[in-house]
């Protein structure tokens, strides 16, 4: 059943006007305040987002927003990407909902953003739809989230869709050393059980990449990294002993585990490949 304000601003979708908010040069990130649209409490602002991953912060929301979200460029692929957001600890004063054609449904209402848990939907299940929960005092009222597109190929994470424990194909784990964000050849030191997902401690011996600094590097001297990988609960990880392939994904600066072979068992998989010529990519392993 629709808010009050809801129902006012539904039929009012046509009446959007040319917000005075700040956009980086690149549209990743949208800064605004509700004291630009206080006289305008019934327009509804459109903002255009169209990068991999970036940031929303409005200050002081007042009326709604909607945000839509879009690959900087067009292919058949964009159909199958999945949005994350993942709100900051202090975001508050609106509900956010999904708009498909009209048609809204809750993805997160206000009382939930402080838990600064992911939430993801597929592309095509609409714009978000922002609105500003009636407030007494909105001077410390900010929604703010960062956001990530994610293709299926790349999903990890229990709050991503789809995600497995299932172990990987031959096919995928050759796939998934050329398309990961990390891929590093190392051993578990040990796995914590949290709250929601399982930390995996690690130790590599070859980092071959990462996207961003998820494992820290021992020092000059000692040619090793030490890192955390998350893993869904229910996959139930152990330590154990030997070395292991580690691939995955980098989520909201944050390492989950993808594929993670044996490497004796990755080294006959890709050398067998090699003679084949069906390797994807070329990995040194020497």
């Amino acid at each position: 059943m629709l808010t009050p304000m809801l129902a006012s601003l539904l039929p009012l979708f046509l009446l959007f006007r040319i917000s005075f908010c700040q956009y980086s040069s690149d549209q990743c990130s949208w800064k605004g305040s509700g004291l630009t649209h206080e006289g305008h409490t019934r327009d509804v602002e459109q903002v255009y987002l169209r990068c991999s991953q970036g940031s929303l912060e409005w200050l002081y929301p007042t009326g709604a927003i909607i945000v839509n979200l879009r690959p900087n460029m067009v292919s058949p692929a964009t159909a199958r990407l999945s949005v994350c957001i993942k709100p900051s600890a202090e975001s508050s004063g609106t509900n956010i909902y999904l708009d498909r054609n009209g048609k809204l449904r809750l993805l997160l209402p206000e009382q939930d953003q402080a838990q600064g848990k992911v939430h993801c939907f597929g592309i095509q299940e609409g714009a978000l739809f922002i609105e500003a929960v009636p407030h007494m005092d909105i001077s410390r009222r900010i929604t703010a989230f960062q956001y990530e597109l994610v293709s299926d190929r790349h999903k990890a994470g229990p709050h991503l869709l789809g995600a497995s424990c299932q172990p990987c194909s031959d096919t995928e784990v050759l796939l998934a050393v050329c398309t990961s964000d990390f891929v590093a050849r190392g051993s578990i030191r040990k796995v914590d059980q949290e709250e929601e997902h399982s930390s995996v401690t690690v130790e590599i011996s070859h980092l071959y990449r990462q996207k961003t600094h998820v494992f820290v590097s021992g020092g000059v001297r000692v040619r090793s990294w030490t890192g955390r990988i998350k893993m869904p609960l229910q996959c139930g990880v152990r330590s154990g002993e030997g070395e292991f392939l580690f691939t995955g994904a980098v989520r909201f600066g944050e390492a989950w585990m993808g594929c993670a072979p044996r490497y004796k068992d990755f080294l006959r998989l890709y050398h067998e490949a090699q003679q084949q010529g069906t390797n994807p990519c070329h990995v040194d392993t020497n």
